[in-house]
């Protein structure tokens, strides 16, 4: 069997979302064990000009299910609308990328082979090639966004390891 463009995406996508999920359960339990704000979480940043937790969950989805259905108009644009300001506004936003990603046909992703799709931001653009915009600057930001995420909630001393990060690996079946 050929390697495919929905291989080298789509999984991967629901495996580090459902781990993104199950770090936002552990962030919420922290704080009910604690007593620490769920803001004090939601609102943190590693460093004062990167953007808060919330943000980085945000872009989970942005970049997973937001880059196919970028591909699907041919552009894809920042996403600058507000973050859910809750743990369960975060929760149902991973939730809801996870039900949509799984009901794509992988199909559909091997239709986008050769698409073209315009990045643009404000008055400037960058062209690719579908596959190329998913495997060169989609796919790195959703693992970029993933791992700021994990980081966050390790420095503000939630008990998380490198399994958490890489959730259910896919075996040989």
């Amino acid at each position: 069997m050929a390697f495919t463009l929905y291989a080298a995406t789509i999984p991967s996508y629901l495996q580090l979302l459902g781990s993104v999920a199950r770090m936002i359960d552990k962030a919420e339990t922290f704080c009910a064990d604690t007593g620490l704000a769920p803001e004090a979480l939601i609102e943190a940043r590693l460093i004062d000009d990167m953007l808060p937790l919330a943000y980085q969950v945000k872009s989970t989805a942005v970049h997973s299910l937001g880059a196919i259905k970028g591909v699907r108009r041919g552009t894809f644009s920042p996403d600058n609308t507000t973050p859910p300001d809750s743990f369960d506004g975060l929760r149902a936003l991973i939730a809801g990328t996870i039900t949509d990603l799984g009901a794509i046909d992988p199909d559909e992703v091997e239709s986008f082979v050769g698409r073209d799709i315009r990045f643009e931001f404000g008055s400037n653009h960058r062209d690719f090639l579908a596959e190329e915009f998913l495997l060169s600057f989609s796919q790195p930001n959703f693992y970029f966004h993933t791992a700021t995420a994990y980081d966050i909630l390790r420095m503000k001393g939630i008990e998380l390891g490198k399994r958490d990060f890489i959730g259910q690996v896919r075996t040989k079946v």
